[in-house]
C-alpha cells in the first residue's frame, strides 16, 4: 500500500466534502473497517511499518473530524440567518382544552363538601346485590331488583344503581361519626328523555352521629342548593318515600326553563326534582352494626348531570354526553 498517495487522496477528498453526509462517507471510505487502512494494519508485521500506518490513521482521524466541526457550524450559521426568529413577536396561540362540565360540577360538589368537613369516598362500579339492596333496605320485590330496571352481570352481581353501597362499606369499616360524601358514575335501565340517561353521575351525602336531626338535613342540603344554584332559585323540600330513609324528604327547585310557570321539562309542574333525602332508616344501622338507639344520620343523592341541567339552563340532559364541543366549549 503507498501509505503517501493514500493520505494524499484521503484529504484532498476531505476538503472536497461539503455536508456531513459527504465527511461521513468520507470517513467510511479512509478509515472504515473495510477501508484499505484499516485492511493493512491487520496485515503488519513490523514494528515500523505499524507506527507508521497508525501515524497516517491518527492524521486522517483529525483532519476528517476538523472538517466534520467545520460543516456543522456553516450548518448552524445557515439555518440561524435563514430561520431567524422575531422572538418580540407573540406566538402562535396553543388552543387548549378543559375539564368537562361533569367533571367541574363534580369537583365543586366535592370542594363544598371538604369545607364542611366531609370526606370524600370512591367506590366500586360493580357492586354486589348484598351492598346494593340489601344493606339500603329494599325488599325482594321491590321494582328495582327487577332485570327491567337494574343490570345484572349475574345473579347477585350488578352495576351499581346508585353510590350508597359506599356508604354502607364505609360504615361497616368505622364507627360513627360519619360524614362522607360519594361520587360517581351509576347505571339504571331509564329510557333515554330529557331528564334521563341510563348511565350519569351522582353524589351522595351521609352523616351518622349524636342528635343527628331532620333539621339537620334541610339545613346542609339548603346551604348545598344556594352554593350550586344561587339565591334567585327557589328551593323547597317535600316529603316522599324511600327504601333506605325515614322519614323521607325530596329536595326541589324551581325550573330554568319556564322559572315555574310550567312546561314539559318540568312536566307542567313548574319545579324539577333534584333528588332524595331523609333520616337514615335504622335497620341500615342494624346491618352496619351500629347502635340505632343511640345514633341517628341523613342521607342524600342527587345526580350531577340534572345538577348542570339546572343551573346552566341546558334543555335536555342528552347533551351532555352528546359532547358537542359548540355546548361544552362554553363552560
Amino acid at each position: 500500500m503507498d501509505a503517501k498517495a493514500l493520505e494524499e487522496t484521503a484529504l484532498a477528498a476531505t476538503a472536497a466534502a461539503s455536508a456531513a453526509d459527504e465527511i461521513e462517507r468520507v470517513r467510511v471510505e479512509f478509515l472504515g473497517r473495510k477501508s484499505e487502512l484499516k485492511l493493512a494494519l491487520r496485515e503488519v508485521r513490523d514494528r515500523e511499518t505499524g507506527m507508521t500506518l497508525n501515524a497516517l490513521r491518527e492524521r486522517l482521524e483529525a483532519a476528517i473530524d476538523a472538517r466534520g466541526a467545520e460543516l456543522e457550524r456553516a450548518e448552524l450559521d445557515r439555518r440561524i440567518e435563514k430561520e431567524r426568529v422575531d422572538v418580540t413577536m407573540p406566538g402562535e396561540k396553543v388552543r387548549r382544552g378543559h375539564l368537562h362540565l361533569i367533571t367541574q360540577i363534580r369537583r365543586e360538589v366535592e370542594d363544598i363538601f371538604l369545607g364542611l368537613g366531609y370526606t370524600v369516598v370512591d367506590g366500586r362500579e360493580v357492586e354486589t346485590t348484598r351492598y346494593n339492596f340489601d344493606a339500603l333496605n329494599f325488599p325482594l320485590g321491590h321494582p328495582t331488583r327487577s332485570p327491567l330496571q337494574t343490570l345484572f352481570l349475574d345473579e347477585q352481581t350488578v352495576l351499581r344503581t346508585e353510590t350508597s353501597p359506599s356508604q354502607v362499606r364505609t360504615m361497616e369499616a368505622q364507627q360513627p361519626p360519619v360524614y362522607i360524601v360519594t361520587l360517581g358514575r351509576v347505571y339504571r335501565r331509564d329510557t333515554p328523555d330529557a331528564t334521563h340517561t341510563p348511565t350519569f353521575h351522582q353524589v351522595e351525602g351521609l352523616a351518622v352521629d349524636d342528635g343527628i336531626t331532620l333539621g339537620d338535613l334541610e339545613g346542609t342540603l339548603d346551604y348545598l342548593l344556594k352554593a350550586l344554584f344561587g339565591e334567585t332559585r327557589r328551593s323547597r323540600f317535600i316529603t316522599n318515600h324511600f327504601p333506605f330513609t325515614e322519614p323521607s324528604v325530596e329536595a326541589l327547585v324551581s325550573c330554568h326553563i319556564c322559572d315555574g310557570s310550567g312546561c314539559p321539562v318540568c312536566r307542567h309542574s313548574g319545579w324539577v326534582e333534584v333528588g332524595g333525602s331523609g333520616m337514615v332508616d335504622p335497620n341500615l344501622f342494624e346491618f352496619v352494626g351500629y347502635d340505632a338507639e343511640r345514633y341517628t344520620g341523613f342521607a342524600f343523592g342527587w345526580g350531577l348531570e340534572r345538577i348542570a341541567v339546572l343551573r346552566h339552563g341546558i334543555p335536555d340532559l342528552r347533551e351532555l354526553w352528546r359532547n358537542d364541543p359548540r355546548l361544552l366549549e362554553q363552560f
